[in-house]
Parts: structure tokens; C-alpha cells; sequence
């Protein structure tokens, strides 16, 4: 293959600048007939470009141009249909370039470029600008402007130039570099790195990558070593001047040769696989061929298009808030296509200060055009201001006012909240005293604590109702004092209060006949009458959790507005449907000041309070009174199921008690901490915190946050409530109930198989599962069956010599080793009436011919097992057999329903029996009809005939005897082994069957006649 590398022949020196003059295009005119080029690759300039690839379109050659052909001319397919362009063209540039500009809605921009370098890109770069500002309607071509020397100084000069022209500005140099700058923010010289940084974030890079790698791989790596190597051989020949430090680094645009050699084989290859006869210098055919992508050497992508042209992707740069470059957006030029695809989230984040440059700055490119009257230009939007702010504060006072108004509204919609009149109540009928009983009768005996509405009546202090359809309790009262503002407030504040632990303030009834505040109803009624009827039993977790409830209940009225309970005791302790505990009886202190207590509640109330009844109550008698509920319910009440101070087995009545605790001392009154040693152990932490809270001083008693803490700590922390232990020894009894039925069914499954053999014992598989089912069992005809008799020849005299049990043992014994010859057969086994056996084969399972095969075979093994079997307590003794088998049909069916038997209809099985009756001990007597069976159907068996028999109920038949198999040992000779021992040893000789001495005189007789 001739290959016509345009920059290193002969045609074009090294040094020269690629451009071809007439007399060079005269000699690659002659060159490429004459030396049979089949590709061109190259040149690297637009000018000599499009002459080569004028001329490759003549000659119909190939050329792969790369590096800077980047003239949207030489892509025009229908010009130059032979040619194929490894670089982007820079009209492709030029569209993504207007994509961007549209994109940031700028109308009007500035080309800056430069002749240094490569100034035919950079010329072709500025055409291509201005043929596309030309086509854009929107988009207009400001000013260009031309660097002739790229130094500081004339970049300094250009910014200032254009900086009056344009605010978006359009730079290309050699390398196709275009950035977009905010002009209007200039910097003075010297700026400082920071400054530099903020200028450039303001900047967007947009490049096509081209000649640079885009990822520095391995793989680029050693191709750029592979390159400096490889210019000592030929056609460069660089040996000297290559060893040169500038010449350490491959060229720009190496990859890109490498990339143009690697299409033209790829698409070369494609040719010849399609056409293997096909000329390599064909370029149609190479065209055809042409489409591909892949990844460059540098790492890049390259799409080439089916008109041999790539496919412009280029990459738009930004500065991100730490001032480092990335990846903003790629632009994917296809034709007039252009497709934008962003990195970022938000448009803003390009710019510094989050806003994009306008086209035209407010204040004009000069920046004289700012206005000059702040009043007369932005007068309307003082005005608007104004308003704005009169209408604000206009809607702030009106709001503060409709505020008041409102929370004055709120505060009457609040009140009748709680005043609940008098006619929403139903009262709750209960039941009668003959109701109850009756109920309690039916009911019998139970643990249950939950106390149904109806079976609570109306008491001295207690009313029940419905309300809103919800049970309430009605507390009577028996003043009725006059509602303040201070008043309503704190019924205002104890109707929105809500705890998990505290019971649910409804209201006030002032309209009723008494005084009534209303709660919600708890089901278990109090912590004390619970425990009074409860039988359950209660573990340490389950008393701990009673007391947290107390403990959360209490720590909450203290911390509200409310500030103290005041009045706690077990009956103000109540238990809802959950195991819950709700403290209740808080607040309403005006109207409690007035109610006379009884001496059993004042067992609960704290000794300073004993001693002076003017003393204000504080939190600390709540701690006191805390510590005695605790110990009392919770550690006396539950644990030992007695009263406050066991008051039922102590001589001292309440007003004694109560006067011991005024007295104090040295070892004050208290109730007793000994516990029973059978009932639940109780937590010492917990014994040591009720005493701490009992104690005289107030000062010395914990406060209700102490008392938390040391809860939490004997619990260790834990969260889990009541429910949840409740459910966990739940779940505990439920997972050992499943392991107990998972150990109960597989005890059941056992015993149902041994159930299922017994019965397959007794009855055909197919029928029991028929009866498991519940299933009748219909009769059902079998066209084609063999059945089998056998019976032990002189039995009777056998058995006389035996007792009954060794006579059951013998059959067993002899029937055992049947059952095993059996098992062995597709027969199955109808039953045995007494030394009598019963088998039959094709039924209940049809199985063709193979029935009398399998009865054969098993009658054989019957008699050949009686050499070897020998009576345990009668060893001279043998057994010897009568066998008869017939075929026919049979009608089979269950019959009977206590014990069921499957049993077996039809002359079939009476000719078998027939058969066994007139055969000879140690002989298989046969039917004609078993005969042609087992020799003319099956085969494979020896018989022999016996002659005409006279038969009972059926006249005169020709039977056989079954001798053997053919392949087998024949049974005539054990058979007569048989009759002689038989005769030697039996206990009576054998006798002639009654039936075959008939047919014998019959015979004789005719015979004479």
C-alpha cells in the first residue's frame, strides 16, 4: 500500500509552511498517478488542505486531514466527497459559541483574535464568527478586533479598546481559546492573586480539545514515548537534531496522526470485509465505511459522521467558589444541530455574586450613561415603597388589633369548653343488684380487672355519663364558688392540658342541680380498688412501671402551671384499658381548701401538713405522699394485697395512726417495708428512695427529677413500657406454644404414618385414601385378573398335635415369609381364613398381562420357600401346599363399615378355589384359561396338562399344571421330591381328592362301553 504523507515528502519540505504554490501542486499533480497513492494523510493547514483535497477528489483517493484543517470548506461533502476530517471545524465552534450566547440572553459580542501562531485558524475562525453573527437574527457581530502581537502590553490595549464597545467578549488565539468577561468590573494594575481569582471567576473557557489530551492515561503515556523513539526511524530520520531537549515531547498534534491512521484502518478493514476483492485506494468504498466512534489517543471522543466529517463536542470551563476549574457544560455540535447539556444545577452558580453579565451594562459600555436623578427616574418606585410601607403598617396594627380581638374570642370559645351544660350528659343506668348477680353467676370466676360502665353506680362522690359519646366520670362538689377571671383561666389552662399519665380535665356542669367536674373514665377504675379485686399476679416490672406512671404523672404537674397535686393517694391513682396509670384529682384547690377530709385520706398527707393545717402544701408533701403511695400500694397493696397501714389487722385505728406521725420522734410513724419471702422481691434501691421521701425534713425529701433519675437507673435505662412487657411475655409464651405444637404435630405425623401403613396393610392404597377422605368406595369390574388359593395340606391333623398359641405361631412364621414373597410382586394380599390364602394380581392396579406373570412367579416362590421352613416345635414334620390360580373377571368393593374389607365377587374366584380344592399337595393347578396366559399371551413358562377333571359346579374341565419358567429350574422335580417326603413323613398318606376318584369310575365306565 502507497501511502502519500503530504507534510514529509519531497513535495512539501519540512520547513516550509504548508501552503502549496502552484509549482508544489504541479508536482503532487504528477506524483500521486505516478507513484499509485492509495491514501493521503494530511496536510495540517487549510490552505493546502483544500488543494489536496481537490485534488484526492479527482484522482478518487482518500485523504484523512487532521491538526488545524479546520476550514468548514473542506467538510462540505458534496465538494469533496473523498475526504475525511479529524478536526472539528471552526464553524461548528462558531455555533456552539452562539448557543452559549443566546443561552445567557446576550444579543450583541466582540471577536478578539490574534495572527500570532496559527493566524490561518485564527482567520478562519473570525469568517465563521461573522457568517454566523450574519445568520442569527438576534445576535450581532460589535467589533472585531485583530491582536498583531500577543504581549502584555497590547492585551492591556485591547482590553481597553474593546472594553468601550462590548460587554461580552469573544477571544480566539492559536489554540482556539474563547472566554466571556464582565468588562465593566476593571481592575487597576497590580492586582493582587485574590482579585485575579474573583476577576476569572467571571469567566467562561470554551474549547474543542483538540491536539490536547483530555485524560493523561498510561495508554497516552507510552504512545508520547513511543513517538520521540520512532522520529530516529524512517521517514524522519531525527537522530541529531532530535536529541535536542526541545524535542523530549511529542507534537501537539501527534495523537491526532495517530487517530487519522487509526480511521482510515478501521474503515479500510470494514471495506475489504464487505468486498475482499475491493481496492484500497477506493474511496467511495472506504467512505461507505466511515462511520464510527471511539476513543482517541488522548482520551477523547471521536464521532465520525457517514460524510467522512467529525462530529464537534467541545467543553465549556468555569471557575468554581474555591477558584478551581470545571467542567461547567459540553456542547455537541451535529450539523445545525446543537445540543447543550449543563453540569450544574443552577445558572447562577457560573458567576461570582450569583448574577450573569447583562449585554449592555446600565451604565453603558463607557460607563457614562448611569442616571444622573435618583428622584425623577426611580420617583414611582418611592411612591410604590411608600405605599408599600403605609399599607404594611396599616396591616400590622389591624392584625395586632384583630389579634387582641381574637384571643379575647378564643379565650370565650376556651370557657365554653369547659362548661359543659348540663343538658348533653346522659347518665349511665346501671345495672341492679339481681342483674349483677345473675351476671356474675354466668360469668363464674375470673382475674379480670376491667370494670364495664354498666356496672358502675352512682356513689356519694362519683356520678357517671355519657358525653360526646364518651364515658365520664362526674366528680360532686359541694360548693359552688364564683369564677373569676383567674379562675377560668386555670380551668382554660387544666382543659388543654395533656399527659400520657394525668386523666383528661373535661369541664365544669354549672347548669346541673350540683357541681359537677367531669374526667374521662378509666375502665380499671383506681390503683387501689384494683388491687383490692385483682387475683392476677404482678412481677417486679410490672409494680416498676405502676410506679413510673405515678412518677412521669407528678413530675409533669410539677413542672405546669399547676405547681403541686396536693391531695395524693391511691384513689386519685387511676388504671385505663392499657395498664396505664392516670394521675387525677389535680388543680381545683379553691374549691378543695373547703372539703373536709376523712381520717383515712389524711394517711397519705405529709406530717408538716398534720401538724399545722394552715401550712401551705408545697411539692414536697407531693414527694410524701408520693413515697407513701408508692410503698403502699405499690410494695403493701400489691405485694401483701392489704390496705394503707394494713388498717384491717391492726389494733390502732386511723386517728391513731395519724396522731403517731404528728408526734414524729426519733423513729417516726411509717408504714412497715417487711416483706413476705414468698411474694415478689422488691428492688433495696427502691426501699432506700421511699425512705428518703419520707422523711421529716421536707428539705432533706428528693425532688420529683431526683426521683426519675434513680428510676431510670434501677431500670437501667430502659424505655419499654408496660404494653410491651406485657407483649413480650406474650410473645414468650406464644413462641414456646408453637414449639410445643411444632412438637405435637410431629408426634401426630408419626403416628399418622404408622395409622397409614396398618391401613395400607389392611385395604388397597388407592381405597384408604379414597376412605380418608371420606370418600365412598364404588364397586368397580376388572375385566382380566389372576386369583390365587393355597391351602396346607392336612392342616387339621397338623394342628391337632399343636397347642392354639404354636399353631398361631406356625402360621405366622409360614405367612410371614409369604408377605415377604408378596412385597416382591405387583400382587396384593385379600386376606387368610385360617390356613387358607387369598391373593389376587391386576387389581385395584390394572396392569395388563403382567397380572398372571406376577401370581405365577409367587406361586412358585411359595413352594419353592417350603424347602427351607421348618416347624420350630415339629421339626420331622414339613408343610406342603395346594395351589390354584385362574384368570378371569372379578367385581371388587368394600364392604361393611365396622371393620371394612376388601373383598373380591365373581366365578373367577370360585374356579380358583375349585382349582386349589382338586389340586395335589405340592402342585399349582391351573385353568385353561391361566394355561393360554402364562404360555401363549406372556410365555416363558413350562406347563403341563393334567387332563379332564371333573369339577364341582362346573362339570367337566380340562386343567394343568404350572411345572416352571423355561429359564428357571422346573418344578417338577422338587415336586416330586415333595410327594415322596410327603408320603414318608406326613401323618396320614395323601388321599385322592373325592372329585378325581368321580371322574376316574366315569371314566373307566365309558371306557368299557
Amino acid at each position: 500500500m502507497n501511502i502519500c504523507w503530504i507534510t514529509m515528502t519531497s513535495i512539501i519540505p519540512t520547513n516550509s509552511t504548508n501552503v502549496l504554490n502552484l509549482w508544489q501542486l504541479q508536482l503532487l499533480l504528477i506524483f500521486i498517478p505516478e507513484n499509485n497513492v492509495d491514501v493521503i494523510i494530511g496536510p495540517t493547514c487549510n490552505q493546502a488542505g483544500l488543494a489536496v483535497a481537490t485534488l484526492a477528489t479527482y484522482y478518487k483517493k482518500p485523504v484523512f486531514q487532521w491538526g488545524l484543517t479546520t476550514s468548514a470548506e473542506i467538510s462540505n461533502q458534496i465538494r469533496f466527497p473523498t475526504t475525511v476530517t479529524l478536526s472539528i471545524d471552526t464553524y461548528s465552534i462558531a455555533l456552539a459559541v452562539r448557543n452559549v450566547l443566546e443561552r445567557f440572553d446576550w444579543d450583541q459580542f466582540v471577536f478578539v483574535y490574534s495572527n500570532d501562531g496559527d493566524s490561518e485558524k485564527c482567520s478562519s475562525m473570525k469568517d465563521d464568527m461573522e457568517t454566523m453573527s450574519s445568520e442569527s437574527e438576534e445576535l450581532t457581530l460589535s467589533y472585531i478586533y485583530q491582536i498583531q502581537t500577543v504581549s502584555m502590553a497590547s492585551l492591556e490595549t485591547a482590553l481597553t479598546a474593546i472594553a468601550k464597545k462590548g460587554r461580552n467578549v469573544d477571544e480566539a488565539d492559536g489554540g482556539e481559546h474563547f472566554t466571556w468577561e464582565d468588562t465593566s468590573n476593571k481592575f487597576s494594575l497590580g492586582m493582587t492573586d485574590q482579585e485575579i481569582q474573583i476577576a476569572f471567576s467571571r469567566v467562561l473557557y470554551i474549547t474543542d480539545n483538540m491536539g490536547l489530551p483530555q485524560t493523561k492515561t498510561e495508554h497516552f503515556s507510552n504512545f508520547t514515548s513511543q513517538v520521540i523513539l520512532r522520529m530516529k526511524d524512517f521517514p524522519f530520520n531525527c537522530i541529531d537534531d532530535c536529541k535536542n531537549a526541545t524535542y523530549q515531547n511529542a507534537a501537539t498534534y501527534a495523537g491526532q496522526l495517530y487517530d487519522a491512521f487509526y480511521t482510515y484502518a478501521v474503515a479500510l478493514n470494514r471495506s475489504l470485509t464487505k468486498n475482499p476483492h475491493a481496492s484500497v485506494s477506493n474511496a467511495s468504498t472506504i467512505l461507505e465505511s466511515i462511520s464510527m466512534s471511539y476513543i482517541g489517543v488522548g482520551g477523547g471522543q471521536v464521532d465520525i459522521d457517514s460524510s467522512g466529517s467529525r462530529l464537534a463536542k467541545v467543553t465549556m470551563f468555569a471557575l468554581n467558589t474555591s477558584y478551581l476549574p470545571y467542567t461547567a457544560a459540553s456542547i455537541f455540535v451535529n450539523g445545525s444541530n446543537v445540543v447543550y447539556t449543563p453540569f450544574y444545577d443552577n445558572e447562577n452558580d457560573l458567576w461570582a455574586g450569583g448574577s450573569k453579565p447583562l449585554a449592555v451594562p446600565i451604565c453603558g459600555f463607557s460607563g457614562t450613561n448611569c442616571p444622573a436623578n435618583f428622584l425623577r427616574d426611580y420617583l414611582i418606585y418611592v411612591i410604590i415603597v411608600v405605599v408599600i410601607i403605609f399599607i404594611a403598617i396599616c396591616a400590622a396594627c389591624g392584625g395586632i388589633l384583630y389579634t387582641i380581638h381574637m384571643k379575647h374570642m378564643e379565650a370565650k370559645h376556651q370557657d365554653l369548653l369547659w362548661q359543659v351544660s348540663y343538658s348533653e350528659l346522659r347518665q349511665v343506668e346501671g345495672r341492679s343488684k339481681a342483674a349483677e348477680s345473675m351476671h356474675s353467676f354466668a360469668s363464674g370466676p375470673s382475674t379480670s380487672t376491667k370494670l364495664t360502665i354498666e356496672s358502675r353506680s352512682e356513689t356519694t362522690h362519683f356520678i357517671f355519663y355519657y358525653y360526646n359519646q364518651e364515658v365520664v366520670a362526674g366528680m360532686k362538689h359541694e360548693i359552688r364558688p364564683f369564677f373569676d377571671e383567674k379562675q377560668r383561666s386555670e380551668m382554660r389552662q387544666l382543659r388543654n392540658l395533656d399527659n400520657d399519665n394525668l386523666n383528661k380535665f373535661i369541664g365544669f356542669v354549672l347548669d346541673g342541680p350540683q357541681l359537677i367536674s367531669l374526667w374521662r373514665f378509666c375502665s380499671r377504675g383506681s390503683l387501689a380498688n384494683v388491687i383490692e379485686k385483682s387475683s392476677m399476679q404482678m412481677d417486679n416490672f410490672f409494680m416498676f412501671s405502676l410506679i413510673r406512671d405515678i412518677t412521669n404523672g407528678l413530675s409533669f404537674i410539677h413542672n405546669s402551671f399547676i405547681g403541686i397535686h396536693g391531695h395524693l393517694t391511691s384513689r386519685c391513682c387511676l388504671i385505663d384499658d392499657r395498664w396505664q396509670i392516670k394521675v387525677s384529682d389535680f388543680g381545683l384547690n379553691n374549691m378543695r381548701s373547703k372539703k373536709i377530709e376523712t381520717k383515712k385520706d389524711l394517711l397519705w398527707t405529709a406530717p408538716e401538713i398534720l401538724r399545722d393545717e394552715n401550712m401551705e402544701k408545697t411539692q414536697e408533701c407531693d414527694i410524701y405522699s408520693f413515697a407513701c403511695s408508692e410503698i403502699i400500694i405499690i410494695c403493701s397493696e400489691i405485694i401483701t394485697k392489704s390496705s394503707a397501714y394494713d388498717l384491717e389487722n391492726r389494733r390502732e385505728k386511723a386517728d391513731v395512726i395519724i396522731y403517731q406521725v404528728k408526734k414524729g420522734g426519733h423513729q417516726p410513724m411509717r408504714p412497715s417495708l417487711e416483706m413476705n419471702e414468698n411474694l415478689v422481691e422488691v428492688n433495696p434501691a427502691m426501699i432506700h428512695l421511699i425512705r428518703d421521701c419520707w422523711t421529716e425534713r421536707p428539705s432533706e425529701r428528693p425532688n420529683i427529677s431526683q426521683i426519675k433519675s434513680h428510676l431510670n437507673s434501677m431500670n437501667d435505662g430502659r424505655k419499654s413500657n408496660l404494653m410491651d412487657h406485657v407483649f413480650n411475655m406474650l410473645e414468650t409464651y406464644a413462641s414456646t406454644l408453637e414449639d410445643e405444637v411444632s412438637e405435637r404435630t410431629k408426634e401426630l405425623v408419626e403416628e399418622k404414618k404408622k395409622s397409614d401403613v396398618l391401613l395400607y396393610r389392611m385395604l388397597p392404597r388407592t381405597v384408604a385414601d379414597k376412605l380418608k377422605l371420606g370418600q365412598a368406595v364404588e364397586p368397580e369390574t376388572f375385566e382380566q385378573v389372576t386369583v390365587f388359593f393355597s391351602d396346607v395340606v392336612q392342616f387339621t391333623k397338623l394342628a391337632s398335635k399343636c397347642t392354639p398359641l404354636q399353631v398361631v405361631t406356625l402360621l405366622n412364621e409360614l405367612y410371614s415369609i409369604f408377605d415377604n414373597i408378596i412385597e416382591q410382586h405387583d400382587v396384593y394380599k385379600v386376606e387368610t381364613i385360617g390356613d387358607g390364602y387369598l391373593c389376587v394380581s391386576g387389581l385395584p392396579h390394572r396392569n395388563g398381562n403382567e397380572h398372571i406373570r406376577n401370581i405365577a412367579r409367587m406361586a412358585l416362590g411359595f413352594l419353592s420357600s417350603l424347602e427351607f421352613f421348618r416347624i420350630s416345635h415339629l421339626p420331622s414334620e414339613r408343610i406342603n401346599l395346594r395351589i390354584g390360580i385362574n384368570c378371569g373377571s372379578v367385581v371388587a368393593g368394600v364392604v361393611g363399615l365396622t371393620m371394612p374389607r376388601y373383598c373380591l365377587f365373581g366365578d373367577a374366584v370360585n374356579t380358583a378355589s375349585r382349582m386349589e380344592s382338586n389340586g395335589k399337595p405340592g402342585h399349582i393347578h391351573c385353568t385353561a384359561e391361566a394355561n393360554r396366559m402364562l404360555t401363549e399371551v406372556v410365555g416363558g413358562f413350562k406347563t403341563e396338562s393334567r387332563g379332564e377333571v371333573i369339577i364341582k359346579g362346573k362339570g367337566v374341565m380340562e386343567t394343568f399344571w404350572l411345572i416352571g419358567e423355561s429359564s428357571g429350574t422346573m418344578l417338577k422335580t422338587a415336586i416330586k421330591q415333595v410327594d415322596q417326603e410327603s408320603q414318608a413323613r406326613s401323618i396320614t398318606p395323601p388321599m385322592k381328592p373325592k372329585d378325581e376318584g368321580l371322574y376316574e369310575e366315569f371314566k373307566n365306565s365309558s371306557q368299557k362301553n
